[in-house]
């Protein structure tokens, strides 16, 4: 019983407090940052590998396409920018420097090493959002991102 107790007070003990300074400002540059629209060349290239990688990996898309489209274009914009499919589904504080690292670059290393797509772009056949697909078309991943 007092192990519980104990444990209880430790995380309440760590809870933000209302009264807690704000923290520092940034030295980085806030601005908007443009959405890059990738090349239709990008998005083929993204897609054709997407297909070969998942029949080779013996993973499947989304049931729902439009996920597996929006991960795909978000592969082709950072194919564009940064010349590498890094992940798009991750935060990072300097993509640039994670592309040229590779460890998030799709496939990424969990993703090769234990079959785990933080993006939900390759599935494995247990996983309840696995469809049953390995092919998605041009069409469709223009049709389910037009309005995005």
């Amino acid at each position: 019983m007092r192990a519980l107790q104990a444990s209880t007070s430790y995380s309440v003990g760590f809870g933000i407090s209302s009264v807690a300074p704000p923290p520092p400002p940034s030295r980085r540059r806030h601005g908007a940052v443009a959405k890059v629209e990738p090349t239709e060349k990008s998005v083929e290239i993204m897609r054709k590998f997407s297909e070969q990688y998942a029949r080779r990996s013996n993973t499947y898309f989304c049931v729902d396409k439009g996920v597996t489209s929006v991960v795909i274009k978000g592969l082709a914009e950072h194919k564009d920018t940064l010349g590498a499919p890094l992940c798009p589904c991750r935060h990072y504080d300097d993509k640039a420097a994670e592309a040229q690292q590779g460890f998030w670059n799709c496939p990424c290393v969990p993703m090769r090493e234990r079959k785990e797509c933080h993006c939900m772009l390759f599935l494995t056949p247990d996983n309840d959002f696995a469809g049953e697909e390995q092919s998605i078309s041009l069409e469709e991943i223009k049709e389910t991102t037009a309005n995005m």
